[in-house]
């Protein structure tokens, strides 16, 4: 059933501001609402047409106004996110992706006329460990439990939100955990690393990364909202990337670095405002993580349109990052890996 009122958070980035603006170009959805603390750059408020921004913290329990006035039907939860604003921004984060998720789902609990909610989460969820299983299922939990930053948020969102699908059963509520997102137009603190003129790695480990095309995302999310597919679902591209691979894909240089040293390292790109490394994005970087997304393609009924691979050259190529190293030379390293992996068989 096609929803009549969308509230959309998190409008002054990428993801929800995009989204806001593609159910704005929609003629069967009534009426859009976009909400965050900060207005969205001109740009992006342009490109969201008749969508009504919509000034509003959700942290605040008056966010239970806005949806209560505005008859809101569905809310898309987009504003949970990985990349801390300024010298405190990792503070604010936590709230703005815990306390506000609490005071939203409050605000939807209260009001008869939420029907559906679709919210953004991670698949930070399942942590980064050696322990960790080649692939990650839906039902699977995490070998280490997150204890900080990003994932840990992320950990407890979900356990909010399913809170509140026992509290309003009549509510189709739909998880997603994306793995991480890449792209020529959007900004996280991945697309940051990789393009550091020399990228730091943890000396011995080389991480298996699955990538998702932030296009693929907007799709996934949208999705979500106009059909009722209930559930949790992970989200990421087919296939998987090195570490070491993508670096050189990016015609960077790779400094490996030992474990000992890694706080310092990631001390100073943080200082220097380049990459603001957290403790489960430096476990990330040791480790990777992969997900299965069959249910995401058979239950679902989406499967992305760009491979990890394909997502992760789309975001050189449309950033014009020049590589340090020639392509060539690139190219025939990977060979000449590849070459000697099959004699080794």
């Amino acid at each position: 059933m096609t929803p009549k009122v969308v509230l959309v958070t998190g409008v002054s980035r990428f993801l929800g501001g995009h989204l806001a603006a593609r159910f704005a170009a929609n003629p069967d959805i009534e009426r859009v609402l976009g909400v965050d603390t900060e207005p969205p750059p001109r740009d992006l408020l342009r490109r969201m047409g008749r969508a009504e921004f919509v000034r509003a913290d959700i942290r605040n329990p008056l966010i239970s106004k806005v949806i209560s006035t505005a008859n809101v039907d569905t809310v898309v939860h987009a504003s949970v996110t990985a990349n801390p604003a300024g010298p405190t921004g990792r503070t604010v984060m936590k709230e703005m992706n815990v306390i506000g998720t609490m005071q939203l789902l409050a605000a939807c609990q209260k009001s008869p006329k939420v029907q559906k909610l679709v919210v953004k989460s991670t698949s930070a969820v399942y942590g980064s460990s050696s322990r960790d299983p080649a692939v990650f299922t839906e039902d699977m939990g995490p070998k280490d439990l997150p204890s900080s930053g990003y994932a840990k948020d992320a950990v407890e969102v979900e356990g909010y939100v399913r809170g509140f699908g026992r509290r309003r059963p009549d509510v189709n509520v739909t998880t997603l955990r994306f793995t991480n997102f890449i792209g020529p137009r959007i900004d996280t603190v991945l697309t940051r690393y990789f393009a550091l003129p020399v990228v730091p790695t943890v000396l011995g480990y080389d991480a298996r990364v699955q990538l998702l095309h932030s296009e693929d995302a907007l799709a996934v999310l949208e999705r979500a909202t106009l059909h009722d597919l209930p559930g949790v679902f992970n989200v990421g591209g087919d296939g998987v990337l090195l570490l070491s691979q993508a670096i050189r894909r990016a015609g960077r240089l790779n400094l490996p670095v030992p474990s000992m040293a890694v706080p310092t390292v990631g001390g100073f790109f943080r200082s220097a405002r380049l990459v603001d490394f957290s403790p489960d994005q430096m476990r990330f970087l040791n480790w990777g993580r992969v997900v299965d997304t069959t249910l995401l393609q058979k239950d679902f009924g989406f499967t992305p349109r760009w491979t990890t691979q394909q997502a992760f050259d789309d975001y050189v190529s449309g950033r014009g990052l020049r590589p340090l190293i020639d392509p060539e030379t690139i190219a025939s390293a990977e060979r000449g890996i590849l070459d000697a992996a099959a004699r080794f068989r």
